[in-house]
């Protein structure tokens, strides 16, 4: 077991619930994370989720809630870093909140990149693209839907892609488990090999999903391939009845964030040092896009 405050030894964070509302927390991104918080649970949360930062020597929490709960966080000491408008059932926004007990952890460590690579995303996604220069996935490439029998051929992608990371998706019985419940991953095969793949973790109850989990093998990158399968991911995701998609990106990454952009999204806010990602703690800059021009009750086939 490791001690409180010490992320020696850790390779991933837990799943729990604290009475209905469910977190993430771990010595791995030393921080408590708030995934859903149920309804009513409001007054009791705070408190529980204080309590547990202190109690394992977390240095920040982190919790996405409801536009209409966040006042309850701010008077207890959070500040809000991103807003995804429509996050909740295609009417109310959602707010990414923060606290933090260290201040080093309050500040990105290189903020000048990240403005810089969100200069180039927005630069790039404002740039008009001729039909003729636009890619077009190679001939011996498919996308489609991953399963259960992938699990393992999943994971070997995550492992040669990613140092560490806030999930074990190094673990096939993990990424299995995760598709019995309202997960979908999607992947590329190039000549019957997985080459890229990403997930939809989809959220019925609010009609959203957070587009996550995007890697691509080394000797496939520079490929576009991750804009493939977004683009792709997003009208199966419309088709659904989905509302909102929304992406948590590593802030320093060109790559993912210039995808985005030129997917559409709209940068919605930076996290300062909140996820153990590729080997380290880094930053992400959250990014959003409504599927919907009016608001209507999802009706999402899970």
């Amino acid at each position: 077991m490791v001690a409180p405050g010490d992320i020696s030894g850790a390779t991933t964070d837990k799943l729990e619930h604290i009475g209905e509302s469910l977190i993430q927390h771990g010595p791995l991104n030393g921080r408590a994370y708030l995934m859903h918080l149920a309804p009513g649970e409001e007054p009791t949360i705070v408190p529980a989720l204080e309590n547990l930062a202190h109690a394992y020597g977390y240095t920040k929490i982190f919790a996405k809630v409801p536009e209409g709960a966040a006042y309850r966080f701010t008077r207890a000491g959070y500040a809000a870093e991103a807003i995804v408008p429509r996050l909740f059932n295609g009417r109310e926004s959602g707010v990414f909140m923060a606290r933090y007990f260290a201040d080093w952890r309050k500040h990105p460590a290189n903020p000048r990149e990240i403005h810089s690579v969100l200069s180039v995303a927005q630069k790039k996604a404002s740039q008009p693209i001729a039909t003729a220069s636009l890619p077009s996935l190679p001939q011996d490439a498919r996308i489609l839907a991953l399963g259960p029998d992938q699990a393992s051929e999943m994971a070997h992608v995550y492992r040669a892609v990613f140092a560490s990371y806030p999930f074990p998706i190094f673990n096939p019985d993990y990424l299995r488990h995760s598709m019995a419940g309202t997960v979908r991953f999607f992947g590329i095969m190039i000549r019957d090999r997985l080459a890229a793949l990403a997930s939809a973790e989809m959220d019925p109850e609010t009609g959203s999903a957070e587009m996550t989990d995007f890697a691509t093998l080394p000797e496939y990158q520079g490929r576009k391939l991750a804009g493939f399968l977004l683009a792709d991911m997003t009208e199966r995701m419309r088709e659904m009845g989905l509302c909102t998609l929304y992406t948590i990106a590593r802030a320093e990454s060109y790559a993912m964030n210039v995808t985005f952009a030129r997917a559409g999204f709209t940068f919605s806010g930076t996290l300062p040092n909140n996820t153990h990602i590729g080997g380290g703690l880094e930053s992400m800059n959250v990014w959003h896009l409504s599927l919907r021009n009016t608001v209507s009750s999802p009706a999402i086939t899970i």
